[in-house]
């Protein structure tokens, strides 16, 4: 039977997804794509784009001027799933914005540490 939310797995997800928000704000793209799993089969769906394997998703960041806009985490569930495998979802709100945005992340144990895999992110319908 897999153990699911083991307190110490998710702790080290907690820190992993309070690092990669923390690079996300202060546009670390170094931080960001090491946070990513460098493989062909790597997907991140953004609000505007739809990127297949690391190549497409570290030059999309290196070409985003500024970064990503500012936000504030509303709600984040971390659910982990044995040793080696975890999910973060959360709410946020931009900077200014009335759309909530939801992000996903599917982050897998590699020999290299956590690293994720896949990430989509998506605006809610205005609420103003």
């Amino acid at each position: 039977m897999i153990s699911i939310d083991d307190p110490a797995i998710v702790a080290e997800v907690t820190a992993l997804s309070d690092r990669y928000e923390a690079a996300l704000m202060a546009n670390d793209v170094e931080t960001l794509d090491a946070l990513f799993r460098d493989a062909p089969e790597t997907i991140r769906y953004g609000v505007g784009e739809v990127l297949y394997g690391f190549a497409e998703i570290a030059a999309f960041r290196q070409g985003r001027a500024g970064g990503s806009p500012q936000r504030r985490v509303l709600r984040r569930v971390i659910t982990t799933f044995g040793t080696d495998m975890a999910t973060v979802n959360l709410e946020f709100l931009r900077q200014g914005g009335t759309r909530i945005g939801r992000q996903s992340q599917t982050w897998v144990r590699t020999d290299d540490g956590w690293k994720i895999t896949c990430a989509h992110v998506s605006l809610m319908a205005d609420m103003s």
